[in-house]
């Protein structure tokens, strides 16, 4: 006979099974037999570059389905936006700091070895995605910053540029340190404020790609063989404060991958980000079950109601910055989510496109 089970018991274990913490190893999510291998990214990285017959997602994905390495895959794809001198936000010739300074921040995850690298702050090197990379497979550290990023690139055999600076980017730059005084030094609140401002305003005339005042892009990708893995890379926010380090190069932040579960990484305002941890957010409820664009709804639910400061916020309360983000689960279903209506590419077995972004209000 079967054994009777009580009303207690029941009533336990089914409270065992609800109860999941928020960081529990064990996913819910189960790898189907057979995964579709899709490359997701920002919608820059469906751009032709310089010339080139290739997207950063056609060149990812071409990688990735012919048998190389999903990271090293996504890499060469988000190398095509790092080296483009027209692309403002990520890169070489990306928008310099306020010292005319242009700081590279980037990182990588890789799911099925477990490895994550970043680098922060770092000069004269344009792809910082291959370092971040180096960082992951060849030390015992997640993130190299400043000085010493710059060294350990050098070490590993990169060029070091005097300055990455292009003819755009520093006459945006000059521009910039017209329309403010780089002398009369307000409370910090404001002077924060007003060389927002002026970026912004930079923005609207045409001098900065608007998307790109925060710029960024991210890329995610799972493989044939079901492997997840993301980078992120940016030259961070225009005309930052020297030494400003954004979400990108942070895990939880910028970017988190977890093997089994999902990827997740983002765009737009890194303070927002930072705050929240929102990337790894998002592989957590993905983890839970949720689809991925309900997952990256929840994360930009969790900015808003953190978002106190009036300065950050419109008349109607909601938030005045861009925020995106870029998700990709386990079974290769996809979706972005932002505060306002945006695109974001794809590359599948249909080929390379954009695809519309979820917005959180209408």
């Amino acid at each position: 006979m079967p054994s009777s089970i009580s009303r207690r018991d029941l009533i336990a274990g089914t409270a065992g099974a609800v109860a999941t913490p928020l960081f529990d190893r064990s996913p819910l999510i189960h790898l189907p037999s057979a995964v579709k291998p899709v490359v997701i990214s920002s919608g820059n990285g469906n751009s032709f570059r310089n010339g080139g017959k290739e997207t950063c997602v056609e060149r990812a994905f071409r990688l990735m389905t012919s048998g190389t390495d999903v990271l090293d895959a996504l890499i060469e794809g988000v190398n095509i936006v790092e080296l483009d001198p027209h692309e403002s936000s990520v890169g070489y010739g990306g928008i310099p700091n306020a010292d005319g300074v242009v700081q590279l921040d980037s990182c990588c995850m890789h799911g099925p070895k477990r490895w994550a690298g970043g680098v922060a702050a770092l000069e004269g090197v344009r792809t910082p995605s291959k370092v971040a990379k180096l960082v992951a497979s060849g030390t015992d550290h997640h993130l190299l910053v400043g000085k010493g990023a710059q060294e350990f690139a050098r070490a590993m055999g990169f060029t070091i540029e005097e300055d990455l600076n292009t003819e755009q980017s520093r006459r945006a730059w000059v521009e910039w340190k017209r329309r403010t005084d780089p002398t009369h030094y307000l409370d910090p609140a404001k002077r924060d404020q007003a060389g927002l401002e002026a970026a912004l305003a930079m923005s609207r005339e045409g001098w900065i790609d608007p998307e790109h005042v925060w710029g960024t892009i991210n890329c995610n990708g799972i493989s044939p063989a079901g492997e997840l893995a993301g980078v992120t890379t940016t030259s961070g926010l225009a005309f930052k404060i020297p030494g400003r380090v954004g979400d990108s190069p942070v895990l939880g932040a910028g970017l988190y991958v977890d093997g089994q579960v999902g990827a997740a990484g983002s765009t737009g305002r890194g303070e927002a980000n930072l705050y929240n941890l929102c990337s790894l957010l998002v592989v957590e409820e993905l983890r839970r079950g949720a689809h991925p664009k309900d997952a990256g709804l929840a994360a930009l639910k969790r900015v808003v109601s953190n978002t106190k400061e009036k300065r950050l916020l419109e008349e109607n309360g909601r938030p005045n910055f861009g925020l995106n983000f870029y998700v990709l689960d386990a079974r290769g279903r996809h979706a972005s989510v932002g505060f306002g209506h945006s695109r974001y590419a794809v590359c599948d077995e249909k080929g390379a496109r954009f695809e519309e972004a979820e917005s959180l209000y209408p």
